[in-house]
């Protein structure tokens, strides 16, 4: 996209400084007090507040969490019907041998080395992580959250 720098391996994590530096810390911390509390001054109401401070916590952890799921299983739509166009025929019928992991890992892979990189996913159990780090021309993806 243009105005963007080029995404690579290195920076291609996306952080959403009001949660990830606030939301979430401003959570934890909240249950971290509640407990000195309850500890400092030990009643029913202060062991109540705990247990709303950590289904609070717990409710700001999947607020984040659903709508990634939501976004890997559009990835994994997107990149099926990508192999689908992309894989030589041999090796189209092996497509739902992938894993969710492996799928979103291979987003990131130009449509030249994606080819390659699938087979050698298949035939290997590469990770995520090792799928991402063998990928040479970096597809970026931009609009995740």
């Amino acid at each position: 996209m243009a105005g963007q720098t080029a995404q690579t391996y290195a920076n291609h994590t996306r952080w959403d400084p009001l949660f990830h530096f606030f939301v979430l810390p401003v959570a934890a911390i909240n249950v971290v007090v509640v407990i000195w509390n309850l500890i400092k001054n030990p009643s029913l109401g202060a062991g109540w507040i705990v247990i709303l401070a950590i289904a609070a916590a717990v409710a700001v952890a999947k607020v984040r969490l659903y709508p990634l799921k939501a976004q890997d299983r559009l990835i994994r739509l997107e990149e099926r019907l990508r192999l689908a166009q992309l894989l030589p025929a041999t090796l189209r019928s092996r497509i739902g041998d992938l894993t969710e992991a492996q799928l979103v890992g291979l987003r990131f892979a130009s449509d030249g080395e994606l080819p390659a990189l699938a087979e050698k996913a298949l035939g290997s159990g590469m990770s995520q992580k090792e799928i991402k780090q063998a990928i040479a021309s970096w597809r970026g993806d931009y609009f995740r959250v």
